[in-house]
């Protein structure tokens, strides 16, 4: 294995198969952040979402895609040229990559790949590194979503954060009260399998209670755009807060504890998450 890759991993310091999978992952994720700096695509775009949040805010969950908004719309945006350079540089530290274009079904305004990776190898050097056995499957894939949305509703701010490893470089990023609009926007709007996504709510919890600043009006165009609120229509801090009421009314915490558990170290972490501890903590929400 790649010593730096080696040494990434052992910070991790990982205690089950689950927690070397979540690791290999995170790196990868660094590693296309990497390739990225290394071309001209943070003048065009921002990292955002889920990921970002954990990369960048040291949000104490794993996440498994990567998310990025053009700055401005382009729709004749092709994600191959990207994703060329991402497979060439994970292939440099000695990983069996693989990335694949995904095919749309329909038309939207996001261009998609697939990162995939044969990883029984690698994970079986981890499991030599933390000195526990485990059996890995023989089918084992990883899997990173690459996403990126071509057509971003505006009315939000980047900045640039620095990363240092595997060597220093730097991410053009969506600020927190904008990366804030967004997941409150997912938690409002989602629709994941017909199901609800207990790392939207994990997240939420996050914010609220480290960095409840939101960009209103970036949040109010997200709602435009898909659709869930009219150009016309009243948006303002006191109705954002009763569509999260009612949004909490409405949602089964015994399912969005189980979507959560693989990607936190500690279930005690969400013990007491209930209609009350959210109802409370949406209290916290300011305006930018």
């Amino acid at each position: 294995m790649n010593r730096m890759i080696e040494k990434m991993i052992l910070k991790y310091n990982p205690k089950s198969l689950d927690e070397s999978i979540n690791a290999l992952r995170e790196i990868f994720q660094q590693i296309t952040l990497l390739a990225l700096w290394r071309t001209n695509f943070y003048e065009n775009a921002a990292f955002y979402g889920g990921t970002a949040l954990r990369i960048l805010h040291n949000l104490d969950r794993y996440s498994e895609d990567l998310d990025f908004s053009l700055l401005k719309p382009d729709k004749n945006f092709d994600i191959s040229f990207y994703t060329d350079l991402i497979e060439k540089e994970i292939n440099a530290y000695g990983f069996n990559v693989t990335v694949e274009k995904k095919q749309k079904k329909f038309s939207s305004n996001t261009e998609s790949a697939f990162l995939k990776t044969d990883t029984i190898k690698k994970l079986l050097i981890i499991e030599s590194l933390n000195k526990s056995s485990y059996k890995i499957p023989s089918n084992q894939i990883l899997k990173i979503k690459i996403e990126i949305d071509i057509n971003p509703p505006g009315g939000f701010n980047t900045e640039i954060k620095y990363l240092y490893e595997p060597i220093p470089f730097t991410v053009n990023v969506y600020r927190l009260p904008d990366l804030f609009a967004g997941k409150l926007h997912a938690v409002l709007c989602r629709k994941w399998q017909n199901r609800v996504k207990g790392r939207d709510w994990y997240d939420l919890l996050w914010y609220c209670i480290n960095h409840p600043v939101v960009n209103l009006n970036h949040l109010r165009l997200r709602l435009i755009d898909s659709g869930h609120l009219k150009k016309e229509s009243e948006f303002d801090l006191l109705i954002l807060k009763k569509l999260l009421h009612e949004k909490i009314k409405e949602v089964n915490f015994d399912q969005i504890k189980l979507d959560i558990m693989p990607f936190i170290k500690n279930g005690e972490q969400v013990k007491l998450w209930n209609e009350n501890l959210f109802l409370d903590v949406i209290k916290r929400v300011k305006e930018q």
